[in-house]
């Protein structure tokens, strides 16, 4: 217990550095480009394989490629291009509803988070759990219900106890899924490059 409370501790300090070293990720033509091709899945993915649930609520596997931007480039460039994937999302699927800017920021947190808990780390099946569940726990139970509880006027408790569910069932099949495709990227990594 010692031992994983002074591992949280080292990682906390060392967020600063972190996020200094992600933001030079931005001067990388690597880095650009690898986002931007992980930006056009997460779009294709959403395009092909989201499910809608109900008007306020879907499943859909766009997190897995910004997940992997956040442990290949960090928390900055992931957390920007989770903000793009948002508005561009909007422009090539729309159902008819208008822009809200609360949607891009929750993207922009959901790609700074795997960035937080991803970027430069093995993805151990912990550490993939906990970067899911902080993930699901800040974007699907807090923020979305909040947008959408502001658009819509509905409750943002009764919004929130249907996620639950939802979530809940999703959490481990959604977990499994990513630990599985940050592994295959590890693997997949040319030796000597970062």
């Amino acid at each position: 217990m010692f031992k994983m409370v002074k591992s949280f501790g080292a990682e906390v300090c060392a967020l600063p550095s972190m996020i200094r070293d992600s933001a030079r990720e931005l001067h990388s033509i690597r880095a650009l480009t690898g986002g931007a091709m992980l930006t056009a899945i997460s779009i294709v993915i959403h395009q092909f394989t989201t499910a809608f649930l109900s008007q306020l609520m879907r499943i859909s596997f766009t997190f897995l490629p910004i997940a992997v931007s956040g442990m290949l480039y960090g928390p900055v460039l992931t957390g920007s291009l989770g903000a793009m994937v948002d508005i561009l999302r909007f422009f090539v699927r729309n159902n008819g509803d208008a822009y809200f800017i609360g949607f891009t920021i929750s993207e922009f947190v959901v790609g700074f988070l795997y960035g937080v808990f991803l970027y430069r780390k093995q993805p151990t099946l912990p550490r993939v759990f906990l970067a899911k569940l902080t993930v699901t726990t800040v974007n699907s139970l807090i923020l979305n219900p909040l947008w959408l509880s502001l658009l819509y006027g509905q409750s943002y408790t009764v919004l929130v106890a249907a996620r639950l569910v939802k979530n809940a069932i999703m959490l481990p099949i959604e977990t499994a899924m990513l630990y599985f495709v940050l592994r295959a990227v590890v693997r997949m990594r040319v030796p000597g490059r970062a």
